[in-house]
């Protein structure tokens, strides 16, 4: 006689895909199994690579284009940066299929708040402080990031129904927190 099948636990269950995506977990997770910290080490190599176009920028043009170069630079920076840290997230993070434009929009609208922030506060650092645009971009990328990490948290990658811990524990293999077994979710 075959054992039934038992629940997945909390130490069992794989985790899903944020936000409603579909998909399988990319390449990122056959070394990390903790979501957050996959989320954590892309969003900070991100970070540093996103810093590096910044003083690429900065460096190929930023003087040249007159006293406020360094807010094109950070533009530039800023589209280059977000075009690769979205590639990193479906790809190494989760492996997610469809919805591309609307993920990316999503995406883009919390970096976007990010930048905002970091347009104001780059020339408050840099003409308050004399600081060189470069230094100033430094300082102000820390908080930035946390600005990131939480809008992607909870808004970019946010699962559509959340679910206390000790109930996703107590669906069956195979269910979704949003769908009971056995019933269909119905539109509303």
């Amino acid at each position: 006689m075959d054992p039934e099948p038992q629940p997945a636990t909390a130490s069992t269950a794989l985790p899903k895909p944020p936000a409603g995506m579909e998909g399988s977990l990319g390449p990122l997770f056959r070394l990390v199994k903790d979501q957050r910290i996959a989320f954590l080490l892309v969003g900070g190599f991100n970070t540093v690579l996103g810093t590096a176009w910044f003083i690429v920028f900065e460096l190929a043009f930023g003087e040249e284009v007159g006293r406020f170069g360094y807010l094109l630079s950070l533009l530039c920076a800023h589209v280059a940066a977000v075009l690769c840290a979205f590639v990193l997230y479906r790809y190494f993070v989760f492996r997610v299929r469809g919805h591309l434009w609307l993920d990316l929009a999503r995406f883009e609208v919390v970096n976007l708040t990010a930048l905002g922030i970091n347009a104001v506060a780059l020339p408050l650092v840099t003409e308050s402080t004399g600081m060189r645009p470069i230094y100033a971009q430094l300082l102000v990328t820390c908080v930035t990031a946390l600005v990131s990490y939480f809008g992607h948290r909870d808004f970019s990658f946010r699962r559509k129904h959340e679910q206390p811990a000790s109930d996703v524990a107590d669906q069956p293999v195979g269910t979704t927190p949003s769908t009971p077994p056995n019933t269909t979710e119905v539109s509303r």
